[in-house]
């Protein structure tokens, strides 16, 4: 999957850069915050899986942090060595682990919740149903999963970012097109946001909020 290799490459020629872009960006975005904290509310309710949660494609770690801050028993995921290292220094107590959205070296069914903020739009649409099977696989019945996303059907392609030479690929995605996605992994989509272009932002910002089913008793 050569998409792979070029977004790990991007981001890890990146990182510093984009570390200072988006540090403090979250305190900008109080819709984005509550749609975290009823993440975590929703997570701390199910009580499946000990609470587990990870954040996929975790970049630098603001957001794993985040939800810890909430009280959430979470860690990250992420391809890129650099922002890694950058997440492990910020965030010495949290874990942050090597890994690809495309196959999770986690347990079936092992995790209470899962977060990939802005990380599904660098999967291209034919691989899309592949990546939220593996997010049903390892989430517990009863368990959440929240999404967050530019929203749009043209992909934004990069071939330099912060004087780097990259080649990234950011796939907007469709709020109904996502959640039928969802639908046909075996979610069920629980809420949805779509609040329109702030600041520098040159597309609507979606976030899905879906759960896994619990079982029968």
């Amino acid at each position: 999957m050569s998409f792979l290799g070029d977004t790990r490459a991007g981001y890890d020629a990146i990182a510093a850069d984009y570390l200072e872009l988006v540090r403090d960006e979250l305190a900008r975005r109080p819709l984005e915050r509550a749609m975290l904290a009823a993440f975590a509310d929703t997570v701390r309710d199910e009580k499946v899986a000990d609470g587990l949660v990870a954040e996929i494609g975790c970049g630098p770690g603001r957001i794993t942090a985040h939800l810890h801050g909430l009280g959430v028993n979470i860690f990250g995921i992420d391809l890129s060595p650099q922002m890694l290292a950058l997440a492990r220094k910020a965030h010495p107590g949290l874990r942050f682990e090597e890994g690809s959205m495309t196959a999770l070296d986690l347990p079936t069914g092992g995790l209470a919740g899962l977060v990939a903020w802005y990380s599904l739009i660098h999967i291209p649409p034919d691989h899309r149903p592949g990546v939220l099977a593996e997010f049903y696989r390892v989430l517990a019945p009863g368990g959440r999963l929240l999404l967050g996303f530019q929203v749009g059907d043209r992909p934004r392609v990069y071939t330099e970012a912060f004087g780097h030479t990259v080649s990234l690929v950011f796939h907007r995605l469709s709020m109904d097109g996502t959640a039928d996605l969802l639908r046909e992994a075996g979610f069920e989509v629980t809420t949805r946001v779509l609040r329109e272009p702030e600041d520098s932002e040159e597309a609507q910002q979606g976030c899905l909020l879906a759960r896994k089913p619990a079982l029968s008793t």
